[in-house]
C-alpha cells in the first residue's frame, strides 16, 4: 500500500538541521532502514529531542503522562514529519510523554510515543526461533495485546529477515506504510513494534504488514503468519484478538476429561471417529457470529447419540478458498471466521469434551497456497518455501512446499501444532498428506525432482520434522494423538521414533479402503472372484495401528456417495451397505465414517450444501442411520471388538476361503479369557441356510446384531436371537453353529454362560 504523495520540505529554523532531507522523504516515503535511529526519544544536549512521522497531521504536540501540555512539536516536513524538545530530567522512556495529535479531519489524539519503548523480545525468545524450537510461538510473535511500561496496546512481531523495511498497516492508521515502521532485530530477522491502545491497537482491529523486498520493491500486503484470528474470506486482513499469549480468552470446564484422557490407552479402547466438513454439515451454521454454537447445540448431541467417541473436523484453519474444504490453510494459528470468533470455537470444543467426545483435528505441514496476501515469497525471497521449484512447487494443487530443513519455518509448524493441542485442548491432529512429504518424487516425473544428499527419493527432513513433531507432541501434551493419512509403503509410521519409526498413534489404512471398496462395487454375482480384496487386509492388518477410514475423499469428484458405490436394485444397496458397515465395525481396526454415511445419502458430498437431512424421514435411511448407532454402541460395549484392534491375539479367521458363497466368518477376542465375539458376512443376496460355522466353545450364543433386522430396514431373516452350538468340529475349532445367514448381511454372535452372562469362550 504505497504512501500519498509528499507535500515538500518546509524546514525552517533551528529544527531544520537536526534531520536531512534524504531522510525525511526516506521516513514519508516509507522506506527508513532505522526508523528507531531517528524516531521517538534522542537524548540531545541537556534536552531531550523527540520526532514523530505522522503522515496527515495537522499538528502534534508533546504532553506529560497526565495529558498536560508541555511543548508544541515542529514541523520538519510538509508531508508530516514533527519534532519537539524536553528537558532532560522529563526521561527518555515511554512513560516519559505523551504524543497529542490533531488531525486534518478535527479528531485528536494523546498517546504514548511507539518509538519511545525499549526492546521487545528477549534474547532467549530470538535464539530459539532461530533454534526452531520456540514452541510458544503464537504467544511471541503475531499481534499480543499486553501491557508494558504501564501502557495497553499491542505488541506486533513478525519474521522476515530479507526484507528492506516492514510497517503495520492497520483500521487505526488508515493502513499508511510510513506511520508505524518496525524495528529489526538482528540476525534473528524479527521486526518488532509496540502500539499503544490509544492509538486504536486493541482487539478488533484489522491489520497486515508492508513490505519492501531486499531490492526495495514493495510487496502485496500480508496477512500475519502468526495472527491469532482472521477476517471472514475474501477478506484478507489479520485481526487482533485477546487477551494475548496465544490463547482464547476461555474458562475450560474439561479438566475431568483432560485428566482422563492422560490416563486412557488409545489401542485398547474403543474409537470411531466422525469426520465432519462442518460448514456443509448444517448450513445455518455459517455464521460468522454464532456458527460454533450453532454446532455446539446440533452437531454434538447428534453425534452423542450416534455413539461416536470422536469428531474429526476438516482443517479449520484459515482459508482463502472455500473449494479447498480448509486443505489450502494460509492462518496456521487462528480458526476460520467463518463461523465465528476463537473463543467460540474453544467453546465448541469445551462442550464436546464435557459431552464425552474427543475432538481432532486435520492440520496441513505439507503445503500451503499461493495468494499473494499469503506465505508466498514472504519477503521478497523464498522464505517458507525452498527456492528450487522442483522442491518447493506441488504441481498437483499448484500450491507451495514448505522448506522443512530450515529451521525457523519447522519451528513455525511444530509450534503451530502445538497450539491447537495447548491452547484449544484439541484431541489430536490428523496429518494430511504425509506421503507427499516423505518422498522427493511424489508425483513428480524423472527429472522433475531433486535427490536427497544421498541421492535418494526419501525427503530426510520432512522424515526428522515429523519424528520431532510427534516426540514433542507427546511429551507435551499427554494422552493427544497424531494420526497419519499416509498412502504408500513406509515402515513404521506408527512405531516409535526410539525404534526408528516416524512416531504416529494410528494410520490411515488406505490399501483396506480401496480394496474393500472396490469389492462393494461389484456385483455380487462377480465378487467371488474377487474375494481376497476383502481379505487381503489381514495380512498385514498389525503391521501398523491402523485407522479404517471411509473419509470426505470417497464420495467426491464421481466417485459416488457411499451407497451409491453398491450395485443392484435399491433394496440390495441398502442391505449390501449395511453389510459392509458391519464387516468393517467387526474388522480390526478403529473407525472413521465421513457425514453422510450414516444416512446413505445418494448425492455426494457437496462442500457447497448440507447434508440431506429430510432423508431421515425415509424408514430405509432412517433404518441406516440406526445401523450406525448400533455399531458404536456394540464397538464400545464389547471389549472383543475393540481391546486388541492390534494385536494378532484379537482375530482369528474361520471362514475366509469360501468365495464360492461369498462369505466370511472370523472371531474376535478381547484378551481377558472372557469375551470372544463371531463376525459372519453374507456379501451375497442368496440367504445361507444351515450354514456351518466352528466356534471355540458349545453353548449358546446370543445373535447381538443382524444387519438384516427389519429396524434396519431388511427382511428379518436370521437366527431368532440365540443359537446353540453343538461339540461337532468345524473349521478347526472345536465345536460349531448351524446359522442362517440372511441376504447380504452381517451377524454378530457372543457366548453366554449357562447362568447367563456372556463371553467365557476360550
Amino acid at each position: 500500500m504505497s504512501p500519498p504523495a509528499s507535500t515538500g520540505n518546509t524546514r525552517a529554523g533551528k529544527q531544520a538541521g537536526l534531520l536531512p532531507g534524504h531522510e525525511l522523504d526516506a521516513l514519508l516515503g516509507g522506506r527508513h532502514p532505522d526508523p528507531f535511529g531517528v524516531l521517538g526519544p534522542h537524548p540531545d544536549g541537556d534536552a531531550t529531542l523527540v520526532r514523530a512521522c505522522l503522515p496527515g497531521a495537522a499538528s502534534v504536540e508533546l504532553a506529560d503522562a497526565s495529558g498536560a501540555p508541555l511543548a508544541e512539536m515542529e514541523r520538519l516536513h510538509g508531508g508530516g514529519v514533527f519534532a519537539g524538545r524536553l528537558p532532560r530530567a522529563a526521561g527518555t522512556g515511554a512513560a516519559a510523554y505523551r504524543l497529542r495529535v490533531r488531525w486534518a479531519d478535527g479528531t485528536e489524539q494523546c498517546s504514548a510515543d511507539p518509538y519511545a519503548f525499549g526492546l521487545l523480545l528477549g534474547e532467549l525468545d530470538l535464539h530459539l526461533i532461530a533454534e526452531g524450537r520456540h514452541f510458544e510461538l503464537g504467544a511471541c510473535l503475531g499481534a499480543q495485546c499486553q501491557r508494558l511500561d504501564g501502557i495497553d496496546g499491542v505488541r506486533f512481531a513478525v519474521w522476515a529477515p530479507n526484507a528492506r523495511r516492514v510497517s503495520v498497516i492497520a483500521d487505526f492508521n488508515g493502513w499508511h506504510p510510513a506511520r508505524h515502521p518496525m524495528r529489526l532485530r538482528h540476525p534473528s530477522g524479527i521486526w518488532e513494534l509496540f502500539i499503544p491502545a490509544a492509538l486504536g491497537a486493541q482487539p478488533g482491529c484489522r491489520y497486515k504488514y508492508d513490505l519492501l523486498d531486499p531490492h526495495g520493491t514493495e510487496l502485496p500486503d500480508k496477512a500475519d503468519p502468526l495472527a491469532l484470528a482472521a477476517e471472514a474470506p475474501p477478506a484478507t486482513a489479520s485481526v487482533v484478538t485477546g487477551p494475548g499469549q496465544g490463547s482464547p480468552p476461555f474458562s475450560w470446564h474439561d479438566d475431568d476429561w483432560m485428566a482422563s484422557r492422560q490416563e486412557r490407552d488409545p489401542y485398547r479402547t474403543p474409537m470411531s471417529v466422525y469426520e465432519v466438513h462442518v460448514l456443509s454439515w448444517l448450513r445455518a451454521a455459517n455464521d460468522p457470529q454464532q456458527g460454533w454454537n450453532i454446532l455446539a447445540d446440533r452437531l454434538v448431541p447428534y453425534v452423542q447419540e450416534l455413539g461416536f467417541t470422536h469428531i474429526e473436523l476438516l482443517p479449520i484453519t484459515e482459508h482463502p478458498f472455500g473449494g479447498s474444504w480448509g486443505y489450502q490453510p494460509l492462518s496456521l494459528y487462528a480458526p476460520t471466521a467463518r463461523l465465528g470468533p476463537p473463543q467460540a470455537f474453544a467453546a465448541f470444543i469445551d462442550r464436546c469434551h464435557q459431552a464425552g467426545i474427543g475432538v481432532i483435528l486435520d492440520w496441513v505441514p505439507a503445503h500451503f497456497p499461493t495468494d499473494p496476501h499469503g506465505l508466498a515469497r514472504f519477503d521478497g525471497t523464498a522464505l517458507y518455501e525452498h527456492q528450487d521449484p522442483r522442491e518447493g512447487f506441488h504441481q498437483d494443487w499448484n500450491t507451495l512446499i514448505y522448506n522443512l530443513g530450515r529451521n525457523e519455518v519447522r519451528g513455525f509448524l511444530l509450534a503451530g501444532a502445538l497450539h491447537w493441542l495447548e491452547h484449544f485442548h484439541a484431541d489430536g491432529l490428523r496429518v494430511d498428506a504425509v506421503a507427499s512429504m516423505l518422498y522427493r518424487d511424489y508425483s513428480r516425473e524423472p527429472g522433475q525432482w531433486v535427490p536427497n544428499r544421498f541421492g535418494g527419493r526419501e525427503n530426510l527432513e520432512a522424515v526428522d520434522f515429523l519424528r520431532e513433531l510427534n516426540a514433542v507432541v507427546h511429551e507435551r501434551c499427554p494422552g493427544a494423538l497424531t494420526i497419519a493419512e499416509e498412502s504408500t509403503a513406509w515402515p513404521g509410521v506408527t512405531a516409535s521414533v526410539a525404534s526408528g519409526g516416524l512416531g504416529f498413534d494410528f494410520k490411515w489404512n488406505m490399501g483396506w479402503m480401496h480394496d474393500t471398496l472396490k469389492y462393494l462395487a461389484h456385483e455380487p454375482v462377480h465378487r467371488a472372484w474377487h474375494h481376497q480384496k476383502m481379505t487381503f487386509g489381514l495380512v498385514y492388518a498389525w503391521s501398523e495401528a491402523f485407522v479404517l477410514p471411509l473419509s470426505h475423499d470417497e464420495v467426491v469428484h464421481g466417485k459416488g456417495s457411499m451407497i451409491g458405490k453398491v450395485p443392484g436394485d435399491d433394496w440390495q444397496r441398502f442391505a449390501g451397505l449395511r453389510a459392509y458397515y458391519g464387516f468393517m465395525w467387526a474388522h480390526p481396526g478403529k473407525k472413521l465414517l465421513f457425514m453422510g454415511g450414516e444416512l446413505a445419502q445418494w448425492q455426494e458430498w457437496n462442500h457447497d450444501a448440507e447434508l440431506d437431512w429430510p432423508l431421515l424421514d425415509q424408514p430405509m435411511h432412517r433404518g441406516m442411520h440406526t445401523l450406525v448407532r448400533d455399531l458404536n454402541r456394540l464397538y464400545r460395549e464389547l471389549p472383543a471388538l475393540h481391546a486388541l484392534d492390534h494385536s494378532p491375539e484379537g482375530f482369528r479367521w474361520v471362514v475366509g476361503d469360501d468365495n464360492h458363497n461369498s462369505v466370511f466368518a472370523w472371531l474376535r477376542r478381547a484378551g481377558n479369557g472372557r469375551d470372544v465375539v463371531l463376525a459372519v458376512v453374507n456379501m451375497t443376496p442368496v440367504p445361507r441356510y444351515g450354514y456351518r460355522v466352528g466356534v471355540p466353545c458349545a453353548g449358546a450364543w446370543r445373535e447381538c446384531l443382524n444387519t438384516d433386522a427389519a429396524v434396519y430396514g431388511g427382511s428379518n431373516v436370521g437366527n431368532g436371537g440365540t443359537v446353540a452350538a453343538i461339540d461337532v468340529p468345524s473349521h478347526g475349532q472345536p465345536a460349531s453353529l448351524v446359522l442362517t445367514l440372511p441376504p447380504l448381511a452381517t451377524l454378530l454372535l457372543r457366548f453366554e454362560h449357562g447362568d447367563g452372562t456372556e463371553g467365557a469362550a476360550t
